[in-house]
């Protein structure tokens, strides 16, 4: 059996990312992912994730949005990676839109550097953006994008830096709490004795989160990438979320950077499950996509580049879930990131390194806790 004080199953964005924190603490750890490095097959993939921080999810991610940022600039200055990009992000809509109204009171609440612009303001800004007229919008000069593939790839290797091991190829099959520590049995029949276990399994954790009450849903989402037919690089457009009646859902794009634009609709797709995922991509998949990306920058989707399938995994309120096990506290489990975490992905690490090595995190996560279920099961009262 080997022995380790900390392990980490799932070395996606937020495994690597907790890898890194635990072995920067000084702490040996060894990190397990069932794939190969550098993945493209569950949540953690297609070059670009969108940040911000005028969050219309819930005013109370502001603050972890801070430290995020803090943390991203920490990797860029040690590893020079490049992971995060800040070009610009427009949240744009009507103003009986939800996006847009707690975009601008988590703007107002914490007074965030922001601009307020009317359609007339945005088409100054951006000509090549066609706002209609009665939208307006939340400018953030700080927001923009972080790459997960070079996040994911500068945390394993800051962790390895300072004395971290991984495996890849090898999962965990099952876990049971011990008096000597957490028995982690893998999938290729090996044990492991750890002292703390961080599971971070992505689309992976819908049994794990079902035992303790939280029923998880997987849905296919599928990004695009379109050559425009004009130039489009950060001069010329934002990154963008846009709440416009009529379309099918909320919309989000990104600037071209060098392999067109990218678009996808935010949590609009059929349920799945991580093991049956439908990864090819259908004239059904573009076609909305094209539409709404011409609706708005007429020439964007000028020719089809490619598309892929991506994973949401979806909480009941569709937060995140951070906490320790309910059945031994030595185990840490976050999850159910719901399509909207990889912004997050630097200090959840740093979060659930401290939940596993001081038993709690002086950051404002409890929001994120498992408790809020137990409030909301009638069995509970």
């Amino acid at each position: 059996m080997i022995e380790v004080p900390v392990l980490i199953c799932g070395l996606g964005g937020m495994g690597s990312a907790a890898l890194a924190r635990v072995a920067l603490r000084g702490s040996a750890v060894l990190g397990i992912e069932q794939f190969a490095p550098g993945h493209a097959l569950g949540s953690s993939s297609g070059r670009s994730r969108l940040i911000r921080r005028a969050y219309f999810e819930d005013v109370a991610y502001v603050p972890l949005l801070d430290r995020a940022y803090v943390l991203w600039r920490e990797l860029d200055a040690r590893t020079r990676a490049n992971v995060l990009h800040t070009v610009g992000l427009l949240t744009l809509g009507s103003q009986g839109s939800s996006m847009l109204a707690g975009a601008q009171h988590a703007a107002r609440m914490y007074a965030l550097d922001v601009a307020f612009w009317d359609a007339h303001d945005i088409r100054a800004r951006y000509p090549a953006l066609r706002p209609r007229d009665d939208e307006v919008g939340v400018y953030e000069p700080d927001g923009g994008y972080v790459v997960p593939e070079l996040a994911i790839a500068a945390h394993l290797a800051l962790a390895r830096e300072h004395g971290a091991q991984t495996r890849f190829g090898v999962g965990m099959r099952a876990w049971e709490s011990a008096r000597d520590g957490v028995h982690v049995t893998l999938t290729d029949g090996e044990t492991i004795r750890c002292e703390r276990l961080i599971l971070t399994l992505g689309a992976w954790f819908t049994a794990t989160l079902a035992e303790i009450g939280v029923p998880l849903v997987i849905q296919r989402n599928v990004l695009a990438w379109f050559t425009p037919s004009h130039p489009l690089t950060p001069q010329e457009m934002p990154c963008f979320l846009m709440d416009r009646h009529g379309a099918p859902a909320e919309f989000y794009g990104f600037p071209d950077v060098g392999d067109g634009v990218k678009v996808a609709f935010h949590g609009y797709g059929e349920t799945t499950d991580a093991d049956h995922l439908d990864r090819d991509i259908r004239e059904s998949d573009i076609a909305p996509l094209a539409r709404e990306l011409e609706s708005l920058i007429p020439g964007a989707a000028g020719a089809y580049r490619e598309g892929k399938a991506c994973m949401y995994a979806l909480t009941p309120d569709r937060h995140f879930v951070l906490d320790q096990h309910p059945r031994d506290a030595r185990v840490v489990v976050c999850g159910g990131f719901s399509g909207h975490g990889f912004k997050f992905a630097s200090v959840i690490g740093e979060i659930a390194s401290q939940l596993a090595l001081d038993g709690g995190s002086p950051l404002p996560a409890a929001f994120l806790s498992l408790a809020r279920f137990k409030r909301n099961d009638p069995a509970a009262r």
